[in-house]
């Protein structure tokens, strides 16, 4: 009797499983279908995918995982700590255009960030204080054309991925696609892995915002996007100037149509140290290849780049301090130093937007910065024209920001331990300006740099307002020597 009575307890047990009450156990699979969701790309499944996640949470921590087939999620998902989604090859999970995600919360930090970045409910999947969480597998996350590149309105999803002051994220091997303004967006957070993750935004916004995080080691990502593609940016949407840094960067493919593919800021209220950018791949950028801007009083240091090959940049390396001071502490003026450049070729397109240091002023200079093995091509093409100073709007952070620079090649202002070793530029067209000017500067070395000459160019190299300059060892593309020009300048080679 005792035997039959167990018996039927645990084939009801099963048949309860089946219906949507998986039996829960610390560390196993919540199939997303066991709770409901149909997978059939027209069901809305978001109800079957919060329960999942609910109960693998409840059980001190699983998988949540979705077999092959489409599961459309027209309301967000909310994420839970110790929880994995994991998507199977097959599996994808699509966005709505039914106006039902979670409204944007209020945030009384709105004036010192872009909308977008102050905002974090209305995602497709948001959570916040949450730790050792992931995103796994080998299927995809599309938005489907429904997020928002814009300011949502309320239901109206603008991310895919929304988190803040996480504690342990895993996004590997899944892709993301068509996120609106943002495929993944995180503030707050550390202890980040990733692993072959795949982003194409190509038509909407951002790739991959990293905010105000500690702790990211980023292997095998290939993200194309159209706004910025990966982004590393400190702002104020938490209420508090935090920190950013130890992060690693290795094996990436990058691109971004209208902006900037690897870059710092624009949003800078903490400090930056402790970055290592290996092994990437640039195949367009609108704005910077590689750019470096300090705006709202950030200290960026100890940042190193190797092995990076650039295409179809605007501007292939931009480092920039500007002084728009967009953030709630009252930030003074940042700074940039300790920037190390090593084995990076790149071609530059389009515009003239030469690769450029600047910094704010003759107290805040880009300080502390080498390049080795450089070597940049630039489309040149313009006629000879004066060497003064170009304009600059101190509170715009864009390439375009800073007028035509008058030297094709590196233009240097406010800049201090600025060395160039093996390093060359050249351009596409004859160009009738200098290869490279150096502005308003201390402590700049050029050695066994190479520089094309153009037929109506003044000079190659001009040393403005310098102490301490230094060229040896140099030439030109056909090894005569370099013509130096200088004013106001003195030698300490």
């Amino acid at each position: 009797m005792q035997a039959k009575f167990l018996i039927s307890f645990v084939v009801a047990g099963l048949v309860m499983a089946g219906a949507g009450v998986a039996a829960a156990a610390p560390g196993g699979v919540y199939d997303v279908k066991d709770y409901g969701a149909k997978g059939n790309g027209s069901t809305n499944d978001s109800g079957a995918i919060d329960k999942a996640v609910a109960a693998a949470n409840a059980a001190g921590g699983g998988t949540v995982r979705f077999t092959s087939g489409t599961y459309k999620s027209a309301n967000t998902v909310h994420l839970k700590s110790n929880v994995t989604i994991q998507l199977d090859a097959g599996a994808t999970i699509t966005g709505s255009s039914a106006d039902s995600y979670d409204k944007p919360e209020s945030n009384q930090w709105d004036d010192y960030q872009d909308y977008g970045h102050s905002h974090f409910h209305n995602a497709m999947f948001s959570g916040d204080k949450l730790t050792n969480i992931g995103f796994t597998g080998a299927g995809t996350i599309d938005g489907g054309g429904n997020l928002i590149t814009g300011n949502p309105k309320s239901g109206e999803a603008d991310k895919i991925l929304s988190l803040t002051r996480c504690d342990g994220l895993t996004l590997s091997g899944i892709k993301l696609r068509r996120g609106g303004h943002f495929a993944a967006l995180i503030n707050g957070c550390k202890n980040v892995v990733s692993d072959h993750l795949t982003i194409d935004t190509a038509s909407d916004r951002d790739g991959w915002n990293i905010i105000s995080t500690t702790g990211v080691t980023i292997t095998n990502v290939n993200i194309a996007a159209n706004d910025d593609a990966l982004v590393f940016k400190s702002d104020y949407a938490l209420g508090a100037k935090l920190p950013n840094g130890n992060v690693t960067v290795n094996n990436a493919k990058l691109s971004a149509v209208c902006c900037n593919a690897l870059m710092f800021g624009s949003e800078t209220c903490g400090d930056f140290t402790g970055y290592q950018f290996s092994d990437i791949t640039i195949t367009g950028a609108h704005k910077s290849g590689i750019g470096i801007v300090s705006m709202d009083g950030a200290k960026i240091s100890d940042v190193h780049y190797r092995n990076i090959t650039m295409s179809g940049t605007y501007s292939p390396i931009m480092m920039k301090i500007g002084t728009r001071k967009r953030c709630g502490n009252s930030p003074g003026v940042g700074s940039i130093s300790g920037i190390t450049f090593d084995n990076i070729t790149g071609t530059h397109t389009g515009t003239s937007f030469s690769p450029t240091i600047w910094g704010a002023d003759s107290s805040h200079r880009v300080s502390d910065v080498t390049f080795t093995g450089v070597h940049l091509t630039v489309p040149g093409g313009n006629g000879t024209m004066g060497t003064g100073v170009p304009s600059n709007t101190a509170t715009d952070y864009n390439p375009k920001s800073i007028g035509t620079r008058p030297s094709y090649g590196w233009y240097l202002h406010y800049a201090a331990g600025i060395r160039f070793a093996d390093s060359s530029v050249e351009f596409a067209k004859d160009d009738g300006r200098p290869a490279s000017i150096v502005n308003n500067s201390s402590n700049v070395s050029f050695d066994h740099f190479t520089a094309e000459k153009g037929s109506k160019s003044p000079s190659d190299l001009a040393f403005q307002s310098v102490t301490g300059y230094c060229v040896k060892d140099s030439a030109t593309t056909s090894g005569s020597a370099l013509r130096v020009s200088t004013t106001d300048s003195t030698s300490n080679c």
